[in-house]
């Protein structure tokens, strides 16, 4: 019982986030699971948070902007514009 009471005061909480920190939020947490059980430590867990959170992060950015994507130049710089 207290586990469903602490899922949803989580989920309550998310619902007046922004796309990018659902993302990030998402992210950190499925990578520190699949980190966690990849390495079966504690260290591979945070790994797992770190670069799910990352990713998560670049997603929810790149979705706040509708209509608009993300370029590279031909200095590898990125940029965005009008799709």
């Amino acid at each position: 019982m207290k586990k469903v009471l602490l899922s949803l005061a989580l989920v309550g909480a998310l619902a007046s986030c922004t796309t990018t920190e659902k993302t990030t939020t998402a992210g950190a947490v499925g990578g520190a699971i699949i980190g966690g059980a990849a390495s079966n430590s504690v260290g591979g867990a945070a790994i797992g948070a770190a670069v799910g959170g990352a990713a998560g992060y670049l997603v929810g950015k790149s979705s706040e902007r509708p209509g608009y994507c993300v370029y590279r130049d031909r200095h590898n710089r990125r940029y965005t514009a009008r799709c």
